[in-house]
Order: structure tokens, then C-alpha cells, then sequence
């Protein structure tokens, strides 16, 4: 049990893994962007923080992190491509800060949301819409690999909107599956209080292991693809 930040609170795998955390008897605080955001977050049975994360420099982000007095920090802040100015500002940029200052503020354990295939090798043409993402992705999953952090990286499938099955399968192929938001949610409150998830990438759809299960089996890499 601990104080677990999470940012970028009020994105729907945030809002679904805050009430988990809470019942575990961890104290959550999700820092969001907007004001209008509060009440959602507090639904949630967590503590509500107001800033805009792409805003705050790698010292201002450490002091927040100082005075949360934060045991771990779940990334789940992101722009998924559309905008890349504002995806390459928050996936990479903001991520990286976020690292930097997890590790100044002695945070130590750090959980990043990324996606099942990001690397270097993501094959997405510059011109594409979707570059700038996979190559934020790519970048801060990297850094965050060569921080001394205590790190998990997440790498779901394509999301989808289902009921949770408490079940999914580590693995890089996809094969069409999806991973439903619930149940990424499950494995990100899982994978914090499991310390055999440290260092290590989980990438994972939807399956047929319970969660405990396949994280307790899962390879030792750190790729996700």
C-alpha cells in the first residue's frame, strides 16, 4: 500500500484503475488537466490534481512529486496521435520529464502505458498521422528503459470498451485480439504490487490466463514488440 500518482487521471484506463487501487488501501491522486475534471476523478475514490502536465518543466514536475510525497507513478497521459505538435509534446516530451522527475524525487517505481509494438522498428512512414506517436512511444519507453527507475512497461493491444475477463495472454502477437480497458486496468493494479513485473515489458491482448497468472509467467524482456 502506498500513495500512487497517476497522470493523466481522467482518461478512461486511468478512471477505471483508480477505484482498484483505492480498494487495495493505496490513496490514488490523479493529476488532470481541466477543472471540470474534478468530480469524475473523485467519483473514482481518488484525490483530484490540477495541472497540465505538458506544461510543467522537469524541476517544477519533481516538486509536485515531492510534495505527494509519491510511492509510484502510473503514465497514462497521452494524445494517440491526430495532433502531432501536441502528441510529440505529451507522449515524448512530457513522459520524459516525467521520468527525469520521478527518479530526482526518489519515486522509484514507475508504471508506463504504452502499446503492444512500439519500438524503434514500429515500420509507421513519417508522413503518416500515426508517426508522431509511434515514434514518442518508441522514444520515451526507451529513456525510461535506461533510467534506474523500477519500471513496467504495458504494452495492450488495440482497446476496446468490454467487460473485464480478468484473463489476457502476454504476448507480441496480436492476432486480432483486442484488450478491453477494464481489464488493462486489472493488470496495471497487478503488475504495482507484483515486484517480478519490475523491469520488464508486458505486452498483452485479452486471452485466457488469469492476470496473477500470466504476469507470474511472463518472459523477462523489455520489448513489446
Amino acid at each position: 500500500m502506498g500513495h500512487v500518482g497517476i497522470i493523466g487521471g481522467h482518461g478512461k484506463i486511468a478512471l477505471l484503475t483508480a477505484p482498484l487501487l483505492v480498494d487495495e488501501g493505496n490513496t490514488v491522486t490523479s493529476i488532470i488537466r481541466k477543472q471540470d475534471q474534478v468530480g469524475d476523478v473523485e467519483e473514482t475514490g481518488a484525490n483530484a490534481l490540477v495541472k497540465d502536465i505538458s506544461d510543467l518543466s522537469t524541476e517544477q514536475m519533481t516538486e509536485v512529486f515531492k510534495d505527494q510525497n509519491f510511492d509510484a507513478i502510473i503514465w497514462s497521459a497521452g494524445v494517440g496521435g491526430g495532433d502531432p505538435e501536441r502528441t510529440w509534446e505529451v507522449d515524448r516530451d512530457a513522459a520524459i520529464r516525467s521520468m527525469d522527475a520521478a527518479e530526482n524525487a526518489d519515486v522509484k517505481r514507475y508504471l508506463m502505458v504504452s502499446y503492444l509494438g512500439a519500438s524503434f522498428d514500429h515500420g509507421v512512414p513519417e508522413d503518416d498521422d500515426f508517426y508522431a506517436y509511434a515514434q514518442s512511444k518508441a522514444e520515451a519507453d526507451q529513456h525510461l528503459r535506461e533510467t534506474g527507475l523500477d519500471w513496467t512497461i504495458m504494452g495492450p493491444t488495440a482497446l476496446s470498451l468490454d467487460e473485464p475477463s480478468g484473463k489476457i495472454n502476454v504476448t507480441t502477437e496480436a492476432g486480432g485480439n483486442k484488450a478491453s480497458r477494464a481489464n488493462v486496468a486489472r493488470v496495471l493494479a497487478a503488475a504495482l504490487a507484483d515486484e517480478t513485473t519490475v523491469r520488464k515489458a508486458l505486452p498483452f491482448t485479452d486471452g485466457d490466463t488469469p492476470i496473477a497468472q500470466a504476469l507470474a509467467d511472463a518472459p523477462a524482456t523489455d520489448k513489446l514488440a
